[in-house]
């Protein structure tokens, strides 16, 4: 019986047009922090009326598309003054 060569598997090959966007760095200026650690303080600053919101507002967010067609859907079936 003829000897067996073991080889070491170091992944896929760096093949860049495979890649998918899961994969790609994120902007270094951009942090990923979960919505609930935001929020309160989101919502404390809008109710404080804070000026600097104004210099984010037109900051684009990234959120998935659950939350979108729920903020969505909330959007349409709000009743103002309820």
């Amino acid at each position: 019986m003829g000897l067996r060569k073991l080889r070491v598997y170091n992944g896929p090959d760096n093949d860049t047009a495979g890649v998918s966007l899961l994969e790609q760095q994120l902007d270094p200026h951009s942090v990923k922090v979960p919505l609930g650690e935001i929020l309160p303080i989101l919502a404390d600053a809008v109710s404080s009326d804070r000026t600097w919101l104004s210099d984010f507002a037109e900051d684009e967010v990234t959120i998935s598309s659950d939350l979108h067609d729920v903020l969505q859907a909330y959007r349409h079936f709000r009743r103002p003054g309820a």
